[in-house]
């Protein structure tokens, strides 16, 4: 990040700022972006210095986003002038009190069994392009991927055939969110699946070799993300994949579907819950069971499994009866 007299004081800041976040895995990449368009704003203005005029001026340039992107903005400065106030204590602070706040967010699109099984029918009677032949096949494999793993898209489209092994019934998931590597087993059923797909990848001609990736486009490389989230996006909508609703699910909400399947497996067989989800967490490449708690809020069938269970242990107690 390159410097000037007017903002020396600001620049060496955040290069101690953000050496900071990288040094704990942060990669920080969005924040240090919006940090770059502060200073540019700065800049622009002949300011030395961030005071509240200046940030409800920049906050202003951006009412136009998305109030996700605009709660990212406002938090980066904010926990940057945190972090400043340590050595220099009459630097300006945001009031947290004004910033950006996040609206009630919608429960996620679960995606059920018989949706999947709709879904893979629709795929074994897709005619494919004349230069992808194996498309279908392609596209069954993501599904089935994102449904029995819970894969972040991103993990997806970055396997290489390397991360896989049929045989032990594992992939590896390299340096994911956080800078996490982690290895993930399948059932025997998706090994089974695994290892039929990269026969017919063979048999096509497909690139085979250990850096080539798992899933393909129709000209043989990775997906990109907006790729990716294009074709199976397509492929549920012309499926007729939606809720009660009519909302069709998106990428996430396999990953929502995953891990509220697993809590609901559990309850179902009289497992302990509370011991499991680290499991699950550990699965699903969290830092800790906070991040997996989120997937599981206010699911009416993970309530209803919940309170059911609170019955059966507590009933007489609640009722007045002690044992």
């Amino acid at each position: 990040m390159s410097t000037s007299e007017p903002l020396a004081a600001w620049d060496a800041a955040v290069k101690a700022y953000l050496t900071s976040r990288h040094a704990i895995g942060r990669l920080y990449a969005k924040e240090e972006y919006f940090l770059d368009d502060l200073r540019a704003f700065l800049v622009d203005i002949n300011a030395v210095d961030l005071n509240r005029p200046l940030f409800d001026q920049w906050r202003g340039r951006a009412s136009h986003l998305s109030a996700n992107t605009r709660i990212v903005r406002d938090y980066t400065v904010y926990n940057f002038c945190r972090y400043r106030r340590r050595r220099e204590p009459d630097c300006y602070l945001p009031d947290p009190g004004g910033l950006t706040r996040p609206g009630p967010r919608p429960l996620p699109t679960i995606v059920e069994r018989n949706q999947v099984t709709q879904l893979l029918e629709y795929l074994s009677t897709m005619e494919p392009p004349a230069n992808a032949p194996l498309r279908p096949v392609v596209l069954r494999m993501a599904v089935l991927l994102l449904y029995t793993t819970g894969l972040r898209r991103g993990e997806l489209v970055r396997l290489t055939l390397a991360d896989t092994d049929p045989v032990q019934g594992t992939l590896f998931i390299r340096e994911s969110k956080h800078h996490r590597s982690r290895w993930v087993p399948l059932s025997q059923s998706m090994c089974e699946e695994l290892r039929e797909y990269l026969e017919l990848r063979r048999r096509a001609g497909i690139d085979c070799r250990d850096r080539a990736p798992l899933i393909v486009t129709v000209r043989g490389d990775a997906y990109t993300l907006g790729g990716f989230y294009r074709a199976i996006k397509t492929v549920l909508l012309t499926a007729g994949i939606c809720d009660s609703n009519g909302h069709c699910p998106c990428l996430q909400d396999f990953r929502h579907s995953f891990a509220v399947g697993a809590l609901l497996r559990w309850y179902e067989e009289g497992a302990d819950v509370q011991v499991n989800l680290p499991k699950l967490a550990l699965y699903m490449g969290h830092v800790s069971i906070v991040s997996t708690a989120y997937y599981l809020r206010c699911m009416p069938n993970v309530l209803a499994h919940a309170s059911q269970r609170f019955e059966n242990s507590y009933a007489t107690l609640l009722e007045g009866d002690l044992p």
